[in-house]
């Protein structure tokens, strides 16, 4: 290796790093060949080469294009810079993921949509904080924050859904959840570059 290689490994999900693009071509390329001698082949839609990072985004810039990004344990990934100007890789919830478990709450809130309010509620604060903990990261306040008000959206419509009139106009909806039943509160639990 002629210059900076890394690896990063979750169960059978990983990301490989080279700083030199002939080297990760000759890896991706053995890669594939090691995994045929097993009669295993890699998903194409998930295994690409890519060009990310602080070289890349000043290598697109002068293409007039913009640094891709990868998802990785539910995480889109991609360059940006710090306050201070310096380069950065950012993180925030996957569209996809995000996507996935919005439908998933709102089809459980449905099934629940009978039961008391507190109780709904109470559900509603285990699934948060659960999700709050694994993605409450570094960067992605924005996305959890986004996450929490559909949840909020999807709890208003079900819970006006529960008799043949509509029984909370969004402020008064709003001041249940605030004064009787309040949601958890998305919040960043895991600074990625604390030392």
């Amino acid at each position: 290796m002629r210059g900076y290689s890394g690896i990063i490994v979750y169960a059978d999900d990983f990301v490989v790093c080279f700083q030199h693009k002939d080297e990760a071509e000759k890896f991706y390329e053995r890669l594939k060949r090691r995994m045929g001698n097993f009669g295993l082949c890699l998903e194409e839609e998930k295994s690409r080469l890519i060009e990310f990072g602080k070289f890349a985004e000043d290598n697109c810039r002068n293409r007039g294009t913009k640094p891709e990004t990868f998802t990785f344990l539910g995480f889109t990934h991609y360059c940006s810079k710090s306050k201070n100007g310096k380069f950065r890789v950012k993180r925030k919830t996957s569209r996809k993921k995000f996507s996935k478990k919005l439908k998933e709450i709102h089809r459980k809130i449905g099934e629940m949509r009978l039961l008391k309010t507190k109780d709904i509620v109470k559900k509603l604060n285990e699934i948060l904080v659960g999700y709050f903990h694994y993605y409450g990261i570094t960067d992605n306040l924005r996305s959890i924050k986004s996450f929490r008000y559909e949840v909020v959206k999807s709890l208003f419509y079900w819970l006006n859904r529960r008799s043949q009139k509509k029984s909370y106009s969004w402020n008064s909806f709003l001041h249940m959840l605030d004064s009787c039943y309040p949601l958890a509160k998305a919040k960043i639990y895991v600074s990625i570059y604390a030392q």
